[in-house]
Order: structure tokens, then C-alpha cells, then sequence
């Protein structure tokens, strides 16, 4: 018999049961102690709009399946825009405030939403999460549900499951193979190539060593400089919001050392700006970057050219340096289908947005053959 239990925080269900159905190429971020430090030190909590409401499916005894929930408050911090449809549901007089969102929270990163054990069904596995949804729905306690980012085949799933389907564009890099960083640049135009080559020279000219630290490397006075390179981000721009605390990197840089890596710039021992990447088995995620002044070129060194040329040197399939930015199109980034999946209660509104979504996903579609088919570069 399938059980589909709600959880209200990640130490509900504990670290060796979450991580049992994580396989070795899951993104870090899934990991129970990253899910958890964002609930530990005050990032993933109701008072900033995200209760924890995680889910586990058993049959019988067995934990078959478990995916990172949380009952939302609003749509902040998500990436995968609703706010229309929020507005929408207002006007037809009905709340969309708590929805269930399936997420990593503030990460725009692909990867599987639902957990699953060895053997498990995920088609089978996300009918009996949807059908959970509707009974969710149709008790009030939640407006709808809501699948961000998973896999191209999980989204699948879900659509046969009955949830309408959303894609979106992220600009990620791929390796075809590259043996060096001259590799990857052969396959831009010339004229992008000299480019590249003279930013990065002119940050060496400047006297500035770009390196990346992880394990036991990462100390406080990295993690405190990285913290302070966030927040001057989040500063700099008007619509920037702090999500994450001082204490959640110092939590994860120490107990995640294995998959948490700062790319610093320094001057002497001077550190002058950073960025947050974490590493799988086979893909590089840029997170957050940040610098203490400007300087020229200094953040496509730091968060894109440094990156590539480890993810070549190390074998990595890809690297996803978070969203938005045609800009890093003309860097070698490829313009990749991203994913949603969405459950909505108001009847009037579920059919508005499954007709949007079919406009949208038209002209995605023509925008990426219009992508395809124009080179990357003058």
C-alpha cells in the first residue's frame, strides 16, 4: 500500500534515510545537509515564505521516494516566474497563497525533483505524488502545486501524471570533449577569441591570481569574504533580495567540503572578489558571486572562463552557471531547455494558464531554432 506522508522539516526524516535515495551524479544541493542547513540557520523558513513540507512515499514500510517541499507563502526566490498567474487567481477571487512548491529553494539548477529508491517507478512514483496534490488541493490547504526544474524526462512524468508543462531557456556550457581552454575557444568566432583571450590577460596584467579553494581550504576568513562578496550583490541591485544567511555558508562550507568550491580573485592576500560554485560527479553550479570593487573583466574571469577551463581540465559534462544572461551566449554558453511542471485548483485558472503555456512553449520553441540557426557571435 502507498503512503504519502508530509514532513515539517528535513531532521523529520533524517539524514541517512534522504540521502539513501540520492545517486551518485545528485546535484549537492539535494543533499540533506544542504536542504537542512537552509532550515538550520534561517533561510528556508516560514518567516521568510518558505515552511518546510517535505514528502516521502512509502510502500508498506519501504521508503520508495521523497522529494524537498515547502508550503509558499509567496513566489520570491524561485526562478521560475508566476507571478501573472497569481494576480490572475486575485482577480477571479480566489487565493493562490499557500501553494506547494516541489524546489530547491533560490536555485535555478536542474535536477531530479523526485528522490528515488533503487527500482522505483518514477512514472508510478509521480501519479501518486499528483494524485497527493489533488487531495492537497482539494481539502483548501493548498492553491496548487508547482515542480520546478526537474529533469527533461522527469517533467515528462509529470505531464502524464496531468500537470501542465512549462520549458524555459538557461544558457549553460557543454564539454564536447575540449582537451584544453584553447579547445573550447576554437569553436567560437575569431574576433570572440582575441576577446577572451585579452580579458584574461588584462586580469593577469592587473596582478590578480584566480584560483579555486574547497575542503579544507575553505576557512573563515574565505567564508567571511565570500559572505560579504553575496551580500554587496544583493546591494548593488534594486531588486536584489537576501535569501541566504552568514551562518548557512559557514554550515555548508563545513560540512560540505567535498562539493562546495569559492573561486577567489586575490591581490596579494587580498581578496577581491568571489564566486559560490558547487560540483557533482560530472557538472559544475555557478550559485553566487560578488566582488569588494569593480574592476574590468574581473566577473567573466571569475565566474566563466576560470570555470570552463576547470570543467575541461577535470572531465565535467557540463556547467550550469545559474539563470538568465544572453550575454553568456556570446561566451560559449548554449541556449538548454529548462523545466516546470504545474498543478492548478481554480478550474477557470488552470485552463488560462494550460493555454498560456502552450503560446509560451510555441515561441520558446522558435526562439531556440532561431537561436540554432544564427551563429553565437558576429
Amino acid at each position: 500500500m502507498l503512503t504519502l506522508s508530509v514532513h515539517p522539516s528535513m531532521r523529520a526524516i533524517g539524514e541517512a534515510a534522504w540521502d539513501a535515495l540520492l545517486g551518485p551524479a545528485a546535484p549537492p544541493m539535494l543533499r540533506f545537509r544542504w536542504l537542512d542547513a537552509l532550515e538550520q540557520t534561517g533561510c528556508a523558513v516560514p518567516e521568510r515564505g518558505w515552511r518546510p513540507h517535505h514528502l516521502t512515499l512509502h510502500d508498506g514500510d519501504r521508503l520508495i521516494a521523497a522529494a524537498p517541499a515547502y508550503l509558499k507563502a509567496n513566489s520570491h526566490g524561485e526562478f521560475v516566474f508566476d507571478f501573472a498567474w497569481a494576480d490572475a487567481s486575485h482577480r477571479m477571487g480566489a487565493e493562490y497563497y499557500p501553494k506547494l512548491v516541489l524546489a530547491v529553494p533560490f536555485t535555478p539548477a536542474t535536477g531530479p525533483r523526485l528522490l528515488l529508491a533503487p527500482g522505483a517507478d518514477r512514472a508510478h512514483v509521480a501519479r501518486a505524488f499528483a494524485q497527493g496534490f489533488r487531495q492537497l488541493v482539494a481539502a483548501g490547504d493548498v492553491s496548487s502545486a508547482h515542480v520546478l526544474f526537474p529533469s527533461l524526462d522527469e517533467a515528462a512524468a509529470w505531464g502524464d501524471a496531468g500537470l501542465a508543462t512549462r520549458i524555459g531557456i538557461q544558457y549553460q556550457w557543454h564539454n564536447q570533449g575540449f582537451g584544453s581552454f584553447e579547445d573550447f575557444l576554437a569553436t567560437l568566432p575569431s574576433k570572440k577569441r582575441t576577446q577572451i583571450r585579452r580579458e584574461r590577460r588584462a586580469i593577469r596584467d592587473a596582478g590578480l591570481v584566480v584560483e579555486t579553494l574547497t575542503g579544507e581550504l575553505l576557512t573563515p576568513r574565505v567564508v567571511d569574504a565570500m559572505y560579504g562578496f553575496y551580500v554587496a550583490t544583493v546591494e548593488k541591485f534594486e531588486w536584489g533580495q537576501q535569501y541566504l544567511t552568514r551562518a548557512f555558508f559557514e554550515e555548508v562550507c563545513a560540512t560540505m567540503g567535498d562539493a562546495v568550491e569559492i573561486v577567489v580573485a586575490r591581490e596579494g592576500a587580498r581578496l577581491v572578489a568571489g564566486a559560490f560554485n558547487l560540483r557533482s560527479d560530472d557538472v559544475l553550479y555557478g550559485r553566487y558571486w560578488g566582488a569588494a570593487e569593480e574592476r574590468p573583466f574581473l566577473h567573466f574571469e571569475v565566474c566563466y572562463y576560470h570555470a570552463i577551463d576547470e570543467a575541461i581540465g577535470r572531465g565535467l559534462a557540463r556547467f550550469e552557471p545559474g539563470a538568465g544572461g544572453e550575454h553568456k551566449r556570446v561566451r560559449g554558453f548554449a541556449p538548454t531547455r529548462t523545466a516546470s511542471a504545474h498543478l492548478l485548483g481554480h478550474p477557470r485558472l488552470d485552463r488560462a494558464v494550460r493555454d498560456y503555456l502552450a503560446h509560451e512553449r510555441a515561441a520558446i520553441e522558435r526562439e531556440l531554432a532561431a537561436l540554432d540557426a544564427e551563429p553565437p557571435n558576429p
